[in-house]
């Protein structure tokens, strides 16, 4: 017998009927953010064919050289998402403020947050990369929506999610109530739920860091993966494996999938920057989803989602992933 196939469309009506997380405006969105993705989907799949592959002579306001792609993939995002009603405003990684919806358009009841091409280093040699959003719910004013208005925890996303753009494309979300992958059928054109209910195991033996950064490091991250390289021989008794890609949604999936820890903890080198993952682009999002599926996700002292935004670019260090694993450097940030 043919197995069932559930769409995405349907997953969230019928995931409505039974959470009452997922109103009609919240879906519609969700929706759209899913097409939008496979149009990014199909140009990164072009490469040099759709003439996408390289830098452009801008830099966004990270002060980072901005890819082609990067440009191309954040107007997808805007364009798409911007004249459907349920939206007050969007904000991306690559736009120095807010991009407030048109008044030509009426407004909705959210905020979209995007990394509109994580991982874009890595475009031109053919490595895995994706997108990531998150979605708040925008003031009940009916005023248009200012940057104090994203200001909020993470704890208070309404969604969250990821597309990664592989030997497959994926979309993984959570509204809330676990996380679902959805795997994109290229010859009917739609997500179809391929991995329900997504579990991050509790232990691992694999971690993802860029171990080149060591010598700037804080001792607590030292010692950590010290003790990981000494392996069955050492502290915590068994060998540990290291990846690491470079595009955090590639490295987090497979964490997503089998186990393991993400980590990009602050350094020496900038006293003065946090760390360099983007809390609510990037780390709130993650830690949405990595809550939903059992891990756990801090900055080395407290929880990822109870950090109060205090800038819309603001950094912070993040160790993401196996619930064991992530107390364990969160404990040795607080020892002596």
């Amino acid at each position: 017998m043919r197995k069932k196939r559930v769409s995405l469309t349907q997953h969230l009506i019928e995931a409505h009927r039974t959470s009452h997380n997922i109103p009609e405006a919240l879906r519609l969105l969700l929706e759209v953010v899913g097409r939008a993705c496979k149009t990014i989907g199909s140009a990164v799949g072009k490469g040099a064919l759709g003439d996408i592959l390289g830098s452009t002579q801008t830099e966004n306001i990270q002060g980072e050289v901005q890819k082609k792609l990067d440009i191309l993939s954040n107007q997808i995002l805007l364009e798409s998402n911007e004249w459907g009603g349920y939206l007050g405003a969007m904000a991306s990684e690559e736009m120095e403020t807010i991009h407030p919806i048109s008044n030509d358009y009426p407004k909705g009841k959210y905020l979209l947050l995007f990394d509109p091409l994580d991982g874009s280093t890595n475009i031109d040699v053919n490595v895995s990369i994706g997108t990531i959003f998150s979605v708040l719910h925008a003031p009940e004013t009916g005023q248009t929506p200012s940057e104090s208005d994203f200001m909020q925890p993470g704890s208070k996303q309404v969604a969250a999610g990821y597309a990664l753009y592989g030997p497959q494309t994926l979309l993984v979300l959570t509204t809330g109530n676990g996380v679902n992958c959805f795997t994109l059928d290229r010859e009917m054109g739609s997500w179809v739920l391929t991995q329900p209910n997504l579990m991050i195991p509790e232990d691992t033996s694999e971690y993802a860091i860029n171990s080149s950064n060591y010598r700037f490091w804080h001792p607590p991250v030292q010692r950590y993966i010290r003790e990981m390289q000494e392996g069955a021989t050492g502290l915590l008794g068994k060998n540990f494996n290291m990846r690491w890609v470079g595009s955090m949604v590639t490295d987090m999936h497979r964490i997503l999938n089998r186990g393991g820890i993400f980590m990009y903890p602050a350094d020496t080198r900038n006293p003065s920057q946090a760390g360099r993952i983007r809390l609510l682009y990037e780390a709130n999002p993650m830690a949405f989803i990595v809550e939903q599926a059992g891990g756990a996700a801090t900055d080395g002292h407290n929880r990822l989602m109870d950090i109060q935004p205090k800038r819309l670019h603001q950094r912070v260090p993040v160790f993401l992933g196996s619930k064991n694993e992530v107390a364990r450097i969160t404990r040795y940030h607080s020892e002596p």
